[in-house]
């Protein structure tokens, strides 16, 4: 499914998959054809911060940039910390999701890390267990939550943030892994850590994968392609962790091609203009992402020389289903056309979120049609009627 395909076969392929009919147009010529993305650290916003996002328009920027699946951070209000509060997420997903709505649970209470969430009661309806955005500070705690996540049989999804240290350092990140990595094995726990940014950590990572410790970790497009020399005063190029140095950049790189990295995620976190237009230092962190993904993979390292377009989908799908046990719909596809190319316009985002730093960036890659279970879910030119 990941060849060109000329004009006609794409149509036919299109018709046979969904029984919409779609006459021979050009936009359609030598296309590319390739599986539904997974990226497993979304931020939609709903329940309790709708102003900068809500399901209905995150998940329509999802099926925009080609994913048919999307795992959510539960820094929500109500965090789902319990069955209760759980309930609330899913079923807006359920009534306004255009793509494959995974939650995470949270770790700890109210994301407060002080009391353990009900993770036995929640482990069969989540993919996994995060406090993203914080860190357990507690080790106790967190190992008291290993335990508990092992024995449910799901998988801690851990924003690793030492807060002894600045935010901004690298021993903010690393330390909190390093002591994550020691409980997990201990206790034996399924580990994942979010947006890896600092070469201290992927050494600790590659140094646990070789002694055979269940872990695996993501890293997001921007920490492979930019570095502190990019960064302007402007709120667009704030998130957390925040971008390193070049040879951070070149490490996560080298992470790619040696394994280490095991997939790449966007950590979408749309805000209002307002928050983000403060400059770098007042503005909130977080940046969108689902939109902009894979064009600017794709050209900057696809494109680049750096990985292949195999090793890409790879990344961005195979391994996120493997890890957290997605299992992809029959007749699930998008049609990309890979050679024209367009300027990244904030303004034509699905998501309510604006604030990027590749605005402005000339890239290829335009998701033409995403189609899931045999349901086109969005075109090119309008998503209009057709929903799931």
């Amino acid at each position: 499914m990941r060849n060109r395909i000329k004009t006609y076969d794409v149509i036919k392929y299109i018709l046979d998959a969904t029984g919409e009919i779609f006459p021979p147009r050009g936009v359609f010529n030598n296309c590319t054809v390739l599986p539904g993305f997974t990226d497993v650290h979304v931020h939609l916003r709903e329940p309790g911060f709708s102003y900068k996002e809500t399901i209905a328009t995150g998940t329509m920027a999802a099926a925009a940039g080609g994913f048919a699946h999307v795992l959510t951070m539960p820094n929500l209000d109500p965090v789902p910390d319990s069955v209760e509060n759980l309930k609330i997420q899913t079923e807006i997903a359920r009534r306004d999701g255009i793509v494959d709505v995974h939650p995470l649970g949270s770790i700890t209470k109210g994301e407060k890390g002080t009391l353990l969430s009900d993770i036995e009661e929640l482990a069969p309806l989540v993919a996994g267990f995060s406090d993203d955005g914080v860190g357990v500070m507690d080790d106790g705690l967190m190992k008291e939550a290993m335990e508990r996540v092992r024995e449910s049989g799901s998988i801690i999804v851990a924003h690793c943030e030492d807060t002894n240290y600045p935010r901004e350092s690298h021993q903010a990140e690393y330390k909190q892994l390093e002591r994550d990595l020691k409980l997990a094995d201990i206790t034996g726990c399924p580990y994942h850590m979010c947006h890896v940014s600092t070469r201290e950590s992927l050494s600790l990572i590659r140094d646990a994968k070789a002694t055979g410790l269940d872990v695996t970790c993501e890293t997001a497009p921007h920490y492979l392609t930019l570095s502190q020399e990019d960064i302007e005063d402007d709120g667009k190029y704030k998130m957390n962790p925040p971008i390193k140095c070049k040879a951070d950049r070149d490490a996560l790189i080298e992470g790619l091609a040696d394994g280490t990295v095991d997939m790449i995620a966007t950590d979408h976190a749309p805000h209002s203009m307002e928050e983000k237009s403060r400059g770098f230092s007042k503005s909130a962190y977080g940046i969108v992402g689902l939109e902009t993904a894979f064009p600017v993979l794709y050209t900057k390292l696809v494109k680049g020389g750096t990985i292949g377009l195999d090793q890409l989908v790879t990344l961005l799908r195979d391994k996120p289903n493997e890890r957290f046990r997605i299992k992809e719909e029959e007749k699930t596809f998008t049609v990309w056309d890979l050679e024209t190319p367009y300027v990244i316009r904030p303004k034509n985002f699905f998501t309510k979120g604006r604030s990027t730093p590749f605005e402005g960036c000339m890239v290829r890659g335009r998701c033409l049609l995403t189609v899931i279970g045999g349901k086109i879910v969005y075109s090119d030119e309008s998503i209009g009627d057709l929903q799931r």
